[in-house]
């Protein structure tokens, strides 16, 4: 089954569209799901033009497109179990929390919390991701557990915060602290960031381009050769956040 959700024109087209609704899973069980415009609550109908393409008896078997002026609308793929959902443009805040199984193909930019908390299946982003990718929210103490995050371009400040499972691999820039407070998994960075993994405890972080300002409380633990992108980099290996007891590994590019 291929769902095809094209948005419609609105009057106010930036007020948020909150759709945590628009999961697989709900189109072969679901036939009055709701989403909020504001604080208003819609149709799927009110705001997109609705195709839906063959048949489906699981969720595996369902392919949700969505395309038009979809900046705007949070929350898609919220607890995604199954199947696959492709957004041909950007995508606004929290797309894929607490996603355990399926894809997400993102051909733009995706807004904050991109993954947030996710335990299981892939997210591509194929723009860039804004602050808090992969990351876990206020009050938590796990950020993603599971499955694999990928981002084309440059993600925000705090990517992969509390990362305690899966991996992450941002193949631009990060900005400020990302892996900080990381609890395993594994983060991948192939450009430059900034204080990366302060308060590490667990898990592993390579930084294939410049790590500005690493704190101090990193102790070196000699060097190796990683293979990434098609080339082979020296990287310096070290242990920490020793300030928190932490038996993290740090690799940067040396």
């Amino acid at each position: 089954m291929r769902v095809i959700l094209k948005t419609r024109p609105r009057e106010k087209p930036r007020i948020p569209i909150e759709a945590e609704e628009i999961i697989p899973q709900n189109f072969l069980r679901k036939n009055d799901m709701k989403v909020f415009e504001g604080n208003k609550e819609r149709t799927l109908e009110d705001l997109f033009f609705v195709t839906i393409e063959g048949p489906a008896v699981s969720p595996d078997q369902v392919e949700v497109v969505l395309t038009g002026n979809t900046g705007m609308i949070k929350r898609v793929g919220e607890y995604m179990n199954a199947g696959r959902i492709i957004i041909e443009g950007d995508i606004g805040m929290h797309c894929g929390n607490f996603m355990s199984a399926g894809e997400i193909i993102i051909r733009g930019n995706a807004d904050a919390w991109l993954g947030r908390e996710m335990r299981g299946g892939r997210i591509l982003c194929e723009g860039n991701a804004s602050h808090y990718c992969a990351a876990g929210y206020r009050g938590e103490k796990r950020g993603m557990r599971g499955g694999i995050m990928e981002v084309k371009g440059n993600a925000g400040d705090f990517t992969a915060e509390y990362l305690s499972g899966g991996d992450v691999i941002i193949h631009g820039n990060c900005g400020d602290l990302p892996g900080v407070e990381m609890r395993g998994g594994t983060l991948v960075i192939g450009g430059e960031c900034a204080r990366p993994c302060g308060n590490m405890t667990g898990g592993t972080c390579m930084v294939f381009g410049k790590a500005q300002r690493v704190l101090p409380t990193f102790r070196s633990n000699g060097s190796q050769d990683m293979d990434y992108a098609g080339k082979r980099y020296r990287m310096n290996l070290f242990r920490g956040d020793v300030a928190n007891r932490g038996k993290g590994t740090l690799m940067i590019r040396a």
